[in-house]
């Protein structure tokens, strides 16, 4: 079935097609990290293939969270791939470091795990605190996958308050940070779409992302945090998600969803002791793969800066 299933708090919190909000907040949060971000910078193509990445990005968290076992597998292993032979300078001691450093891939982990879990709830998403402990505590196996010791991942909403709470003295608005947000701002748009009114479209769609980090990651910005700003994301996105639930499940949930729940209709209906029953994948023609499919588009969108061009790994994290 993967490694999480239809019974897990993942897959719950996954089909929220809201979540390409949470990717953009993932962006913004990671990019305060000085290392993480000067990773990006000196190592990603992203200003030349913003959109390419961010599908790639997609399908990467789509293939780990919905995918086979051997899909998410099989994606992790290109990613750390790449990683193991990433470096990059540190701009203000010159030390060099690798991408793939433990306390790197962490930062990007948790701030990936964390916004995603809080714009679903903050939208809507039917979530009791046990739940987002229990999503937490999922999300471990997805960390390991990446090269994180499981020891060092937190696994409930105290223990990652406690590591932003242990990291923040490290954040702060480099250079770095200040290019990401302004490309995020104003990135270059596909299909001949720069100058267009899409480009008036984005502004709202940036700054929503933006208002959703916490207040004291908008404050290093140098932008208020007020909570006023809070109350205001939270009653936006939750409308969006009205709005995104009165669509067609075929525009808002793409063929990695489908595969999956496909996979579990299989396992709920096969005869006992058939191999559909005993291993779910097997009913599937063995050629399928979801890192071939397209995006599920509420799967994820960004949380990508760990320094990776994933137009070489076809993932990135």
């Amino acid at each position: 079935m993967g490694l999480f299933g239809p019974d897990s708090v993942t897959w719950r919190v996954h089909a929220e097609p809201v979540l390409w909000f949470a990717g953009l907040r993932a962006l913004y949060l990671q990019a305060l990290h000085p290392r993480v971000v000067e990773g990006v910078v000196q190592n990603s193509n992203y200003r030349a293939d913003a959109w390419g990445r961010l599908m790639r990005t997609a399908n990467y968290v789509g293939a780990v969270v919905y995918g086979t076992t051997a899909d998410a597998h099989r994606a992790a292993a290109k990613v750390r791939g790449i990683h193991r032979r990433l470096r990059a300078t540190d701009p203000e001691t010159g030390e060099e470091y690798r991408i793939d450093e433990p306390d790197l891939l962490l930062w990007v982990h948790v701030t990936e795990m964390e916004s995603f879990v809080s714009t679903a709830h903050r939208a809507g998403c039917p979530l009791s605190d046990a739940d987002v402990d229990t999503y937490y505590a999922e999300q471990v196996r997805a960390a390991e996958l990446i090269g994180i010791d499981p020891a060092d991942v937190p696994a409930s909403a105290a223990e990652v308050h406690d590591y932003y709470e242990s990291v923040r003295p490290q954040l702060r608005f480099s250079e770095g940070a200040k290019e990401t947000a302004k490309f995020l701002v104003a990135p270059p748009l596909p299909w001949g779409l720069g100058w267009t009114p899409v480009r008036a479209a984005w502004l709202p769609i940036s700054g929503l992302g933006f208002s959703l980090l916490p207040r004291w990651a908008r404050r290093l910005y140098r932008t208020p945090g007020l909570p006023t700003t809070d109350l205001t994301a939270t009653m936006t996105l939750r409308g969006l998600r009205a709005a995104i639930e009165a669509l067609p499940d075929k525009v808002t949930r793409g063929p990695i969803y489908a595969d999956a729940m496909r996979r579990a209709a299989n396992s709920a209906t096969a005869v006992p002791g058939s191999d559909a029953a005993l291993d779910p994948d097997a009913a599937l023609d063995p050629t399928d793969t979801a890192l071939d499919a397209p995006a599920q588009p509420g799967a994820a969108a960004g949380a990508e800066l760990a320094g990776v061009d994933s137009a070489e790994a076809a993932a990135s994290v």
